[in-house]
């Protein structure tokens, strides 16, 4: 299945059904009056964050979701039926925005609903409109009409990690040993074509999510080979882990792949660039001890905390995974706290309201 994570939809919600003009009519009852029913609401599009989803390509292949009018009312006071609403599931991180990119709602969270356009109100009946005054109304309303538009639908994946580094870094072989994720792994460029998510499970039970996009190259921020259109899935990560090839098999030094990859997110904005990041120097099984202290040394060069690992055996793994799992531990707090902070900040403006 292709990974989709941008689509382009057309949205139409149902139109609200008319009322009726009807009158009752039945033996004995001479002049029954007016008893027409109210027309039923037009359907609604919505959608409901899940953890089920994990790609767009359904809407991808859709194009359009167009809800069911509701029915007109009938006589006898009888209601039409609501239009049936279209419920779609879609991958929790998905954002929702208008044709000028203004984002509308982001389903940030597992059963977060939206809706994307609304059914129109249905018309009411002339039972509704009959007073002391006017006994015998002969007229109805019409149904409202429902609301369309033009949706742009944008996917960032949610996860807590971020592995970023140049093609044959070895990010798919970090994240297959980590995680529970089974990502392609071979000793060529771009074997990551789509970002891979894994659940890192630790000790306690608690763990994290790690995505694994593919690897960028110089331009990558500009359009030029993989990376550009994935790095939106960085963007919700508490800590990036960046990768580099100790072992400098392809020939950049250590110094020039990290360079490399800065540049790049650099480039991107600072949605990624101000993240917390670890330089974590791979495939220390290749290296002896002199060589491994001398791009330890290179590394450190750049500020960053410096960890030295091999994806392939797993020496250096667990502590690598400690400290990402403290990281993201903190960031987690903050986010608590801020949320609390929030909500005292609304409730205390909620009672200024209520005592005005």
């Amino acid at each position: 299945m292709r990974f989709i994570d941008e689509v382009k939809l057309e949205v139409r919600a149902g139109n609200g059904g008319a009322g009726c003009v009807s009158f009752r009519r039945e033996k004995y009852i001479p002049k029954g009056g007016p008893d027409g029913g109210d027309g039923g609401r037009g359907g609604h599009v919505i959608f409901v964050a899940s953890t089920r989803k994990n790609t767009l390509q359904e809407l991808y292949l859709r194009k359009r979701l167009i809800a069911r009018n509701g029915q007109p009312g009938m006589g006898s006071d009888c209601h039409g039926r609501n239009g049936e609403d279209i419920v779609v599931e879609v991958p929790v991180g998905t954002l929702v925005k208008d044709e000028d990119g203004h984002t509308l709602a982001d389903l940030s969270h597992e059963g977060q609903r939206y809706v994307l356009a609304r059914g129109g109100a249905g018309g009411l009946g002339n039972a509704r409109f009959a007073t002391s005054t006017n006994r015998a109304p002969r007229y109805a309303q019409p149904g409202e009409e429902g609301e369309q538009a033009i949706r742009r639908l944008e996917l960032k994946l949610m996860a807590d990690v971020g592995l970023v580094g140049l093609p044959n870094a070895g990010k798919s072989t970090l994240l297959s040993r980590i995680s529970n994720a089974r990502p392609k792994i071979a000793d060529y460029p771009f074997t990551t074509l789509k970002p891979r998510l894994g659940q890192v499970f630790m000790d306690d039970g608690d763990g994290f999510v790690v995505a694994d996009i593919p690897g960028l190259i110089e331009g990558a921020h500009e359009g030029r080979g993989l990376g550009a259109r994935f790095l939106r899935h960085i963007e919700r990560t508490a800590v990036l882990l960046h990768l580099v090839d100790a072992s400098c098999m392809d020939g950049h030094t250590v110094a020039a792949q990290v360079r490399e990859v800065e540049a790049e997110l650099k480039g991107y904005g600072d949605s990624v660039w101000r993240k917390p990041r670890l330089l974590v120097l791979n495939k220390m099984d290749a290296l002896d001890d002199e060589a491994m202290a001398a791009a330890r040394a290179e590394a450190k060069g750049f500020g960053l905390p410096v960890l030295c690992i091999s994806a392939v055996s797993g020496e250096g793994v667990a502590g690598l995974l400690r400290r990402v799992y403290a990281h993201v531990l903190e960031q987690r707090q903050a986010a608590a706290e801020e949320k609390r902070l929030a909500s005292r900040e609304q409730a205390e403006s909620d009672d200024a309201g209520e005592r005005t």
